[in-house]
């Protein structure tokens, strides 16, 4: 198998001249490597001597090092290049005027996990505002959606939900890479930037991350597998709820449970419908940290057989209603602040929909659900059409 470039991988010779006098800025982490596991930083630094002026890092740190939602990462300095590491998941989530002052060009090379929730979105958005507020130029270096392109699943947000895990009128799971949603964005927002995208060789639609012939190489601490990218835009709901979606164990997302939990009651209640693609094994797992730590929960383990035929936002959409209907008494909503937003709930800002939960909590069934937002997906779906890079 031929491994697919990545922007960082194309980001060669060529540049040198162009890109020459330039002060750079970078916003990437750990997962910022090209094809020989060089990091973005050593690239771009080797590439243009003296050119690199400052570093950025999303949520949970330009190394990656801050575990959870609201774990604030300081401001820093890189040892080797003597330049400042600017910390965008601190007391602000968007670049300053001091900080872009130093540099003409923000580069940016994030792993995304294809996704609506996950914030490195949020952050490209809110470095491309400011940039194009104090008129910088944005280089996006992009890397594939290890969901694919193809398959877009979930309700569009509403507007009044919109927050840091949810900054546009966007799906769950969207099929767009960090390049195509730069280009949505800018048009979106109307924010005229001076943007760039250097895409990737050899990326289409229809592959998953295990036909890139890439390596994975963790995004962010709860996301060690490309398993973990699979199940998440269905298992993040659990972070609104009083159910440990696996945190403090060696498989985040991909299972969940609590100590109240009756798996076979929960299954028995869920269609055959719900599980295409997948399969729950009954599993029990006793969290080291995060919602029940220490005690012992009984839940699920979910196997993914089928990336394409499986939709994860429809499956835990299914195994909510079931655990609201089974355990009305010990299930519970779980209260604000989440993730910058201190009066919203949280699982209406995860779902992008008040009325979704309402219907969850009156027991209509998700296939009702699921086709009030086929609609949702017709409507994204034509357009993001002229946002598309890659066929």
């Amino acid at each position: 198998m031929t491994a697919v470039l990545t922007g960082l991988d194309r980001l060669n010779r060529e540049y040198v001249k162009k890109l020459s006098g330039f002060r750079l800025g970078l916003l990437a982490n750990q997962a910022s490597v090209d094809g020989n596991l060089n990091s973005a930083k050593q690239v771009i630094s080797q590439l243009f001597p003296g050119q690199l002026k400052a570093l950025f890092g999303p949520q949970h740190g330009h190394g990656g090092e801050d575990q959870d939602n609201m774990v604030e990462t300081s401001h820093a300095s890189d040892k080797s290049l003597k330049i400042p590491v600017f910390s965008l998941y601190a007391q602000s989530r968007e670049p300053s005027r001091e900080m872009l002052d130093r540099i003409d060009i923000l580069m940016i090379d994030l792993q995304d996990v294809g996704t609506r929730v996950y914030t490195f979105t949020s952050t490209m958005l809110h470095c491309m505002k400011a940039a194009a507020k104090y008129g910088k130029k944005v280089i996006v270096l992009d890397r594939p959606n290890p969901l694919g392109g193809q398959i877009v699943e979930g309700n569009l947000l509403d507007p009044e939900l919109f927050s840091f895990v949810g900054p546009g009128r966007i799906p769950m799971r969207h099929g767009l890479t960090m390049g195509e949603m730069a280009l949505y964005f800018d048009h979106r927002f109307a924010l005229k930037s001076d943007l760039e995208i250097i895409t990737m060789e050899g990326w289409r639609r229809e592959m998953f991350w295990k036909d890139t012939g890439l390596r994975w190489i963790m995004p962010s601490p709860n996301m060690p597998l490309p398993e973990t990218a699979l199940v998440y835009p269905g298992q993040v709901l659990w972070e609104g709820t009083n159910i440990s979606e696996g945190r403090g164990t060696c498989r985040p997302f991909e299972i969940l449970g609590a100590p109240f939990l009756e798996t076979n009651a929960v299954k028995n209640e869920m269609g055959k419908y719900a599980t295409e693609g997948c399969h729950l094994q009954n599993y029990q797992f006793r969290p080291t940290f995060g919602k029940w730590a220490g005690e012992l929960c009984h839940g699920f383990m979910i196997h993914v057989l089928d990336p394409a035929a499986y939709r994860p936002y429809f499956t835990s959409i299914c195994l909510l209603y079931a655990i609201l209907k089974i355990h009305k008494n010990d299930f519970n909503w779980k209260q604000p602040p989440y993730e910058y937003e201190y009066k919203k709930t949280p699982i209406d800002l995860i779902l992008g929909n008040s009325d979704l939960r309402r219907d969850l909590e009156s027991g209509k069934n998700p296939l009702t659900l699921k086709e009030k937002w086929s609609q949702d997906i017709e409507s994204f779906l034509n357009e993001r059409k002229e946002f598309l890079l890659y066929f």
